[in-house]
């Protein structure tokens, strides 16, 4: 078994990530089978109780895993699909070591921090490396972080029982007022990882537009490195270009150099064929993203929708155009600035914070016939705002934002409200892949039909975690869910004979799935996320049919 384990250096927030996913592909593209880790050094168990703004996404894998964005990642540099246990935290770590502790596993002695932690943080790599040649572990945060130690160590250990590389990922910083860019951070960096047992074998930089040969050649002395184990990551385009810059540095070369390995020849034919048709576009399409995550502080966070931004992206290289998305804030905006834009979309949230403004883009995509697609809250909203304006339901809303509302048309799961009344929030909402029936005639149908077909994508792919029972696979998909509110069903009828037509349900008819506007271009809305499953590779049907509308 082979590992690759790939360390931050200097800040956080680096592309560790996509760097962890461009090696992934590329060894995938060889032929290798490629398994993937993420280790997130939090106290946490999951990410699913983090605020949006400060954490980013929370990627939820096909098993129900609320896991860091880096998951999403993974899935779509390798079209592959990845579970919960691909992702190991401190929390997970202690609350197992602490169970076991409880239930006398260890016999009665000591339980200390070394040897216990590593050992333990061990058996869950090794219980992901069957079937695969190669496990690439990514460790969250940066070299000298008190809480990486332990995960530092285990990857010491696992040197000296697997064949293993060691890849750092460093920032070279730029000072404009000197003109000069600084290699000393990462030559700490390095040093850090040093003290910790661990030689890098690559040694992979990061800056906005490059480090020249002198700043390279310093760092090869400095770090006691060969030249040839340094790469240079600036900042791209698009993130799908990486693998192949770093290709054409001789990446895959240096690994299997490293490995001794002489045959698998590398294929990206297809990954190229992609990437220069994302280049070759020329027509623009303007989309607007109305959410309430969009600022932290002063700056816009780009990392809170990250699988929709990227679900946009794969749909306008298969239409043969370039997007220009635009975040805005649903909590600050004029809504007469919308009619600037081709598209609306609203993707995922929480609670009632810059809920009026959504609801207002919601109503102003639906009269102005500006194709819309609405993500789990945004669907929620959508039902909010045909109720109100259609139905002239005054101040309907949904539970969640106002639990004294006269017209809940969107309410609370039973199980649910139990799980809130006992405080038992993380890992308890509607999680992971459900399958989902599709009606006949609509939009969203369609959408499948002529752009889903493909058996391997993921929405074709039964991943039953529930047993979930159906009578036929006709019109079934699979989609990933993360929400604990539902449209209420008392208020069903009343929206079909006005026009909002249930486009997608739960097998058995109980829950709403999907609604859309049949008089309009195109305004669909799902209850379920289809920008968590969407790769470049395989566009998200339903993200290939709103881009078309704009076209």
């Amino acid at each position: 078994m082979k590992y690759i384990f790939v360390f931050g250096g200097v800040v956080s927030g680096l592309g560790k990530g996509v760097v962890s996913a461009s090696i992934g592909m590329l060894l995938k593209s060889c032929g290798f089978r490629v398994n993937h880790i993420k280790i997130d050094p939090y106290l946490n168990i999951d990410a699913g109780t983090m605020r949006p703004a400060e954490h980013g996404e929370t990627f939820v894998t096909t098993d129900g895993g609320e896991i860091d964005q880096d998951l999403g990642n993974y899935e779509r540099f390798l079209n592959q699909s990845f579970f919960k246990d691909n992702n190991i935290t401190s929390g997970k770590i202690y609350k197992t070591i602490i169970e076991n502790e409880r239930a006398f596993k260890y016999k009665g002695r000591d339980v200390e921090m070394i040897p216990d932690v590593p050992n333990e943080i061990k058996r869950r790599f090794y219980e992901l490396e069957k079937g695969n040649d190669f496990v690439i572990v990514e460790i969250g945060g940066t070299t000298g972080d008190i809480e990486n130690l332990p995960f530092l160590y285990a990857a010491r250990e696992i040197g000296r029982e697997r064949n293993t590389m060691y890849v750092m990922v460093s920032y070279i910083p730029y000072l404009r007022n000197v003109g000069e860019l600084k290699t000393k951070p990462t030559q700490h960096a390095v040093s850090q990882l040093r003290a910790a047992g661990i030689m890098p074998d690559v040694l992979i930089t990061r800056s906005e537009t490059g480090v020249d040969e002198p700043r390279l050649e310093t760092l090869a002395k400095r770090c006691f490195m060969d030249s040839d184990s340094i790469f240079d990551d600036p900042d791209c385009p698009s993130i799908y270009e990486v693998p192949i810059l770093l290709e054409k540095q001789g990446l895959v070369k240096k690994i299997k150099k490293h490995f001794k390995i002489k045959k698998h020849e590398l294929n990206l034919d297809t990954w190229n064929q992609m990437v220069e048709k994302m280049k070759k576009a020329k027509k623009i399409v303007k989309i607007a993203l109305v959410g309430k995550y969009v600022k932290s502080g002063k700056g816009n966070h780009k990392d809170v929708y990250v699988s929709v931004l990227e679900a946009l992206k794969h749909a306008s290289i298969d239409n043969g155009v370039k997007i220009e998305i635009e975040a805005i804030d649903s909590n600050d905006y004029e809504v007469k600035d919308l009619k600037n834009y081709q598209g609306i979309v609203v993707p995922q949230g929480w609670g009632s914070r810059g809920v009026e403004g959504i609801i207002k883009a919601v109503e102003f995509a639906r009269e102005n016939k500006i194709p819309y697609l609405g993500l789990c809250f945004g669907m929620q909203m959508a039902v909010v705002e045909f109720t109100r304006n259609v139905l002239n339901l005054e101040k309907a809303n949904s539970f969640e934002v106002d639990n004294k509302t006269k017209y809940p048309v969107v309410h609370i799961m039973p199980d649910q409200e139990k799980y809130l009344k006992m405080k038992q929030y993380g890992g308890t909402i509607r999680l992971g892949s459900w399958p989902c029936k599709l009606t006949p005639k609509t939009k969203l149908l369609d959408a499948y039909k002529k752009y889903g077909n493909n058996k391997e994508a993921p929405w074709n792919v039964e991943n039953n975690f529930k047993n979930i029972k159906y009578e036929t696979k006709e019109n079934i998909v699979f989609e990933r869910h993360r929400h604990r509110y539902e449209v209420n069903n008392d208020y069903r009828e009343q929206l079909e004979k006005a026009g909002l037509k249930i486009s997608g349900t739960s097998p058995d008819g109980k829950l709403v799935e999907a609604i859309e506007l049949t008089n309009h271009p195109f305004f669909v809305a799902t209850q379920f996320h289809p920008e968590y499953i969407s790769r470049p590779l395989h566009p998200h049907p339903l993200f290939m049919a709103f881009i078309k509308a704009i076209k």
